[in-house]
């Protein structure tokens, strides 16, 4: 929990769309926002139609639909951690496109 979530700031601290992270354990958030830190959705729909291509599927929530959910089984490893949060990278850099 601690390396995915470790992860999930050094994303928040490389990229302004994500206004917080949030969660406990493996159970992990992102919100997304845009402009004047106002929830941004559509990013948020970009980014699992991203992250989907690249192989990862996360699960979008919030009272916005802002908020990607990012929740792997219990049994993931390290390495696998670290696949996803490099494919959450690629997903997130594509929304510049």
């Amino acid at each position: 929990g601690n390396r995915l979530r470790d992860g999930l700031n050094a994303l928040k601290e490389k990229y302004p769309v994500i206004g917080d992270v949030r969660g406990m354990g493996l159970m992990q958030g992102m919100e997304l926002v845009g402009e004047k830190k106002k929830p941004d959705a559509e990013s948020a729909k970009r980014v699992m139609e991203l992250t989907k291509a690249n192989g990862l599927l996360v699960g979008k929530g919030g009272t916005y639909g802002n908020v990607l959910r990012v929740a792997p089984p219990l049994n993931v490893n390290k390495d696998q951690i670290d696949q996803a949060l490099k494919q959450l990278d690629s997903s997130l850099a594509g929304l510049g496109q």
